[in-house]
């Protein structure tokens, strides 16, 4: 029999041969299922059969395997849950729409929140905030280094919180509390107080992320999750202009009561941020069915058909999506065996090296502007056309993906774009016109970023919410290592044309040109191996399987990885 997942207080499991109608236990467990006229049905509110509503074929379609699928006892959707449920097609469409409008809507303005904290060190760079502070372009990239080491190392003790206190409490937290630090920064005097808040800021927005996009998978099924990930990034991207246009005005304030604008800009941006986190902590639900309070009415914001729909749609896209509460504990148990899971490394290695490629360029830009003559108006404006270029770029390729529902060869469009453009870069004489370099700089800043495909790509092959919770963790983890290695490429010795830097940059993108490559090999060839298997087992023996099998998440014979 399968190992139920560790639990922590709040969620103890009912005594052995206790009866619960509403407490079928893990998938895979050979203990006796409960029926299920156990669960609520709710018919749909059109005459329409089964096979018209176009829902979705699941394995709770098989009579013979569906009752190792049932959900978890402890999982919060469960009086939902029912595998005869259908709908009509229009009916989903308004329950994702209404979804949009009530849940991420609000995700984005927090991922917009935690853009513009994060971020606006690069608009206080076109204020002479390292002249201000005694500083050179090293001093820089070591406070942007200790940063993302923070941000990396707080990444999974942030999500095992999160996972113990529900997303829809740790976030509004963390917010609040980045939120001071980030103000606190209109105080630095030198070096040391740059280092610190680096540090802390860092250390207190790791964990966001991931908590988000797990937050966010309870809702959304694995094909409408990347897509609804590109709203995160593009978000991002329409900080990044808003976000040139406030400094414009914020940096304007320079000398007003002895102050120079950057500190204006932290002190602006950073309240404000404090305020989102504060509304976040009584707006957010902890999950589809648990919306109502005083703040979001006493109805909640989905009738119990949209429920209904919203679970079931969910777990027949994938039942391990019901295989915990969400604010159960993962213990040390999962915690290893999650960290343990070497099919999902591949993606980590993407993660840590498809973006080094990118990130010098876009990090200096705003310097290299600078460096180029225009001014700090100029500098500001003149990142508009690349951050519009990549918002195209991001939501063009995340639809490519879904559509063709291929995911390596459409994320390695960014590595592609961006090998003959670094190229160009490398070679460009110093006395060529300085419009070409920004041309060039622009298109790579602008590159098909496939950061919503990889992430969504990684949770789909985790296999459960265990595995997810920690994987959404390491791989941002990843990310941020990205961005430490690509923080020591450009040196102040290379500049204004960072010659050397653009070199490694160049051999790093065929390196990762390869490892696309090596990718989509590797896990076609997990499908193929486990499919050999699998698809001799005739109905009995895959029963036994799933009832007597250790096997769990992705190592299962029936879960297939995406690529």
């Amino acid at each position: 029999m399968r190992n139920s997942p560790p639990v922590n207080e709040d969620f103890k499991q009912p005594a052995k041969g206790s009866s619960s109608p509403t407490a079928p236990l893990l998938s895979g467990s050979n203990e006796p299922k409960n029926s299920y006229d156990s669960f609520e049905t709710i018919p749909p509110t059109d005459d329409v059969t089964r096979e018209q509503s176009g829902v979705q074929e699941s394995v709770f379609d098989d009579p013979v395997l569906a009752h190792f699928y049932q959900p978890h006892y402890l999982y919060e959707g469960l009086h939902r849950f029912d595998p005869r449920a259908y709908w009509t097609k229009t009916e989903e469409e308004n329950v994702v729409k209404k979804i949009d409008a009530k849940i991420m809507s609000w995700c984005c303005v927090m991922f917009i929140a935690l853009q513009l904290d994060r971020g606006n060190i690069k608009q206080a760079m076109t204020d002479n905030f390292l002249g201000d502070l005694g500083m050179n372009t090293n001093d820089y990239n070591i406070g942007q280094a200790i940063f993302y080491a923070c941000f990396l190392c707080a990444e999974l003790p942030s999500q095992m919180l999160s996972k113990k206190f529900g997303p829809h409490r740790w976030i509004p937290i963390q917010m609040v509390l980045w939120s001071i630090v980030a103000a606190a920064q209109c105080r630095l005097t030198g070096r040391t107080s740059f280092y610190i808040t680096r540090g802390l800021v860092g250390m207190i927005e790791g964990g966001f992320i991931p908590t988000a996009i797990l937050y966010l998978s309870y809702f959304y099924t694995s094909k409408e999750l990347p897509v609804r990930l590109s709203w995160f990034w593009t978000g991002t991207a329409l900080t990044g202009i808003a976000a040139s246009f406030l400094a414009c005005g914020i940096l304007s304030l320079r000398g007003s009561l002895g102050w120079e604008g950057w500190r204006y800009l932290f002190v602006i941006e950073g309240t404000a941020t404090g305020i989102v986190g504060v509304i976040s902590w009584f707006y957010m639900p902890p999950s589809p069915t648990q919306t109502k309070s005083k703040f979001r009415g006493e109805d909640g914001w989905f009738t119990p058909r949209e429920e209904v729909i919203m679970i079931n749609r969910v777990l027949r896209d994938d039942p391990t999506k019901g295989d915990m509460h969400n604010r159960q504990s993962i213990g040390a148990s999962g915690f290893m065996k999650s960290l343990m899971d070497y099919d999902l490394w591949p993606l980590y290695l993407v993660g840590v090296m498809a973006y080094i490629p990118m990130n010098p360029p876009i990090s200096y830009l705003t310097l290299t502007l600078r460096d180029l003559g225009f001014d700090v108006l100029q500098s500001n404006l003149m990142t508009i056309p690349a951050t519009i270029l990549l918002i195209f770029m991001l939501l063009k390729i995340t639809k490519l993906s879904g559509k063709y529902a291929e995911k390596t060869f459409i994320a390695s469009f960014g590595v592609l774009w961006t090998f003959p453009l670094l190229v160009m870069l490398r070679f460009l004489p110093s006395t060529m016109n300085p419009w070409w370099k920004y041309a060039i700089t622009t298109l790579i800043c602008g590159h098909p970023y496939p950061h919503a495909i990889l992430v969504g790509w990684n949770s789909a092959n985790s296999g459960s919410v265990r595995t997810r919770s920690v994987s959404a963790a390491i791989y941002n983890m990843a990310v941020q290592s990205s961005s430490i290695i690509s923080s020591t490429i450009y040196r102040e010795d290379d500049r204004p044309d960072y010659r050397r830097g653009n070199t490694v940059l160049i051999f790093i993108a065929i390196f990762d040109i390869f490892l696309f490559i090596g990718v989509k090999k590797y896990y076609v060839w997990r499908n193929k191996t486990k499919e050999e298997i699998w698809g001799k087992m005739n109905t009995t023996e895959r029963a036994n399987y799933l009832a007597t099998t250790a096997d769990e998440g992705n190592k299962r014979l029936d879960f297939r990885f995406q690529h």
